[in-house]
């Protein structure tokens, strides 16, 4: 199943989903062995060593070192991987509003991360984005 392309139909199709879990990321340079009973949301592996996205609570009952904790919003659109210019638009957007974005594109959708004290505006920002980039008078393409 292959992910849609066009920007103007991802930007407003996109249902943006608040998880109500808060992450953070913290950086290991453990093998990924030794990561097995972790549990993260996602693993992402640097020279640097291993990026572990993780719910705050399993980072602090694993004793995980971690700075500022993240809330993850869900473009619920399945984006083609070689779709061009979604991550920008909402990036773009997001700057408007103040708000850093950590983004991880993954098969389906794209996660952003967002620090937890801005998610609220965060995802009024990206519902603005689809919203104005909505079909005039509900016409279909």
């Amino acid at each position: 199943m292959s992910g849609e392309t066009d920007l103007r139909k991802l930007l407003s199709s996109m249902k943006p989903s608040l998880s109500g879990e808060r992450y953070v990321f913290v950086s290991l340079t453990k093998t990924m062995g030794e990561m097995a009973g972790i549990t993260p949301w996602a693993l992402i592996s640097e020279d640097e060593g291993t990026t572990v996205i993780i719910e705050k609570g399993k980072a602090e009952s694993n004793a995980l070192p971690y700075q500022g904790a993240f809330s993850r919003i869900t473009l619920t659109v399945h984006s083609s991987l070689e779709a061009v210019g979604l991550t920008a638009a909402v990036a773009n957007k997001l700057t408007q509003h103040g708000i850093s974005a950590n983004v991880v594109a993954a098969f389906f959708h794209d996660h952003i991360f967002v620090p937890e004290e801005k998610a609220e505006r965060a995802l009024g920002a990206i519902q603005e984005l689809a919203r104005e980039n909505g079909l005039p008078n509900g016409a279909v393409e």
